[in-house]
């Protein structure tokens, strides 16, 4: 079990149940209990740009092919931010190669 404290409201207090082997140390459980907010962070961001959450499928190959297609335009949506940021920094006036 971990219990994590909110810095802004020390009232709140959110319960992790960890499932893993006994050995593994209390700054790995943290890492990865901290990482699950950038991955709902994802998962919300692909709902309101691809649809993620707009499928009415009736069986699992057609739910599983709406998925599969949402995440592969999430992930399209994100290299090609990455890339149109690393070339407006490359492109910067300070930062020309003569």
């Amino acid at each position: 079990m971990l219990a994590r404290r909110s810095i802004t409201d020390p009232t709140e207090i959110a319960y992790y149940v960890c499932y893993g082997p006994a050995e593994t140390p209390l700054t790995e459980l943290v890492r990865v209990a901290g990482s699950r907010w950038a991955i709902e962070e994802c998962f919300q961001t692909a709902k309101n740009e691809t649809g993620l959450d707009h499928y009415q499928a009736r069986g699992y190959t057609a739910w599983y092919r709406h998925i599969t297609l949402s995440m592969a335009a999430a992930t399209f949506l994100v290299i090609t931010r990455h890339t149109a940021q690393k070339g407006a920094h490359s492109t910067a006036p300070g930062n020309r190669s003569p």
